[in-house]
């Protein structure tokens, strides 16, 4: 009696069992709608969300980016907006379904609120453009029960850059993936097909942007923020637009430092034209300067940029104290008493001075006598003189020894116009020399 019961109840539980089975054949055969299918598949019976997918061991998550667009909003805050799509692929056993269906595999975009998904965060990055939970995403599952769940980001990234040499330099931006609750002992992500740089898109677009290389590693120890945690990060390294700061910044600082050296061609007492250009220089170049950099960050450190201003502005300003130098050399009294008028030629001012020389020399009795033997201008032998024999010349003055002619000292304006013949070269050849420094120094064309 007890064994007929034993009997009964074990052949009405495999009657009930394939009479389920036969349902489900059905449901998967007829050719039903992937949201019937996934109804079915995603009961409360037979599927749990909250519990990871049973698989053997530690569940694998591979992970693939593709690069869409990139911009740069503003390369001074060393922020890049980069926009991508990130895919997730793993296999849940739960999710099977028959091959009798017809789907290659089912659009579960309407069901993702009820099935697992890992908890994937990004860490090491600058701010969300979009809201924290996307709205653009895709999910699908496969036959064999792998799940393909794709989304996409819109990340603004906090850059590492070296602002001592910028804009010289290549800013580093990074960010990474990590799951927030499992460990490595639960879930380990690796990147799809040993991925090691980005896929990009053929429509990529780039917005002031120029991404030279990137590349997807697994994060190092001491990028992450937790050891014991599976993580990947990428990097992706920028150059900035060189073009540009050449043609706002460099060039126009290059034309105003050699336009202050212009005034050296001037004439030394041209006061108006030599000031105006040394001031109007000065002021350009602080306008530029400033305009430029009340968008940099402001660091501890010397940069390029304050050697650059620095640099610049000091041969402007020396060619404007030049200028002050030379202006106050050429008017200055010369000591043989000859007085030049700014203004005039110094030759003409010189001419009384030298026909009443030549009155003198012709009226005096050695005038009249071999004038192409000795002019006042002729130097003899001194006699007199104790020491060494031509240590010391006189003029001949009727014959007899008049005083020693002493050596007149230059005339300042002919000091003033020396001044302006060496900056000519000594300027434009300093200046030359610290711009191969400057660009070479800091890698300029590399």
């Amino acid at each position: 009696m007890g064994w007929s019961c034993v009997v009964a109840r074990a052949v009405a539980v495999l009657l009930m069992l394939s009479r389920v089975s036969a349902l489900t054949s059905d449901i998967f055969a007829a050719g039903k709608s992937d949201k019937e299918i996934l109804d079915n598949l995603l009961k409360n019976s037979r599927y749990d969300k909250r519990l990871l997918p049973p698989v053997d061991g530690v569940l694998t998550v591979n992970v693939s980016v593709l690069l869409l667009s990139l911009a740069s909003p503003d390369e001074s805050s060393l922020k890049y907006e980069v926009e991508f799509l990130l895919q997730q692929q793993w296999y849940d056993p739960r999710l099977r379904y028959s091959n009798q269906s017809h789907y290659d595999f089912l659009n579960a975009i309407h069901h993702h609120e009820d099935i697992w998904l890992p908890d994937t965060y990004f860490i090491m990055h600058g701010d969300f453009k979009d809201p924290i939970i996307p709205m653009h995403f895709a999910l699908r599952i496969y036959r064999n029960g792998t799940i393909n769940y794709l989304m996409r980001r819109h990340l603004i990234l906090s850059c590492q850059g070296s602002l001592n040499i910028f804009p010289f330099d290549d800013p580093l931006c990074s960010f990474a993936l990590e799951s927030i609750s499992y460990e490595q002992s639960a879930i380990t992500y690796v990147w799809k097909n040993d991925e090691d740089t980005l896929r990009k898109s053929p429509s990529l677009t780039t917005l002031n942007a120029y991404l030279i290389q990137n590349q997807t590693i697994p994060c190092p120890i001491k990028a992450s923020w937790r050891g014991n945690y599976s993580c990947l990060k990428v990097d992706l390294i920028f150059t900035r637009d060189r073009a540009f700061y050449f043609t706002t910044v460099f060039i126009p600082g290059i034309i105003l430092v050699t336009s202050s050296f212009i005034t050296f061609w001037l004439e030394w007492n041209a006061v108006p034209a030599r000031s105006m250009i040394g001031v109007t220089t000065m002021l350009n170049f602080f306008t530029t300067s400033n305009g430029f950099r009340s968008t940099l960050p402001v660091v501890s450190n010397l940069t390029a940029m304050n050697v650059w201003d620095g640099v610049c502005m000091c041969f402007i300003y020396a060619s404007l104290l030049e200028f002050v130098c030379v202006n106050y050399v050429g008017r200055k009294r010369p000591l043989h008493n000859v007085v030049y008028r700014p203004g005039e030629n110094p030759v003409t001012q010189r001419l009384p001075a030298v026909l009443s020389r030549i009155g003198i020399i012709l009226a005096s009795p050695l005038g009249d006598k071999k004038r192409e033997s000795t002019t006042a201008a002729d130097l003899v032998t001194c006699t007199a003189c104790t020491g060494a024999p031509g240590s010391c010349t006189h003029t001949a003055n009727n014959g007899g020894v008049s005083e020693v002619r002493k050596k007149e000292p230059p005339h300042p304006i002919r000091v003033a116009k020396t001044i302006d013949v060496i900056a000519r070269f000594t300027f434009p050849t300093a200046y030359a020399v610290f711009l191969i420094f400057f660009f070479i120094h800091y890698k300029a064309f590399s």
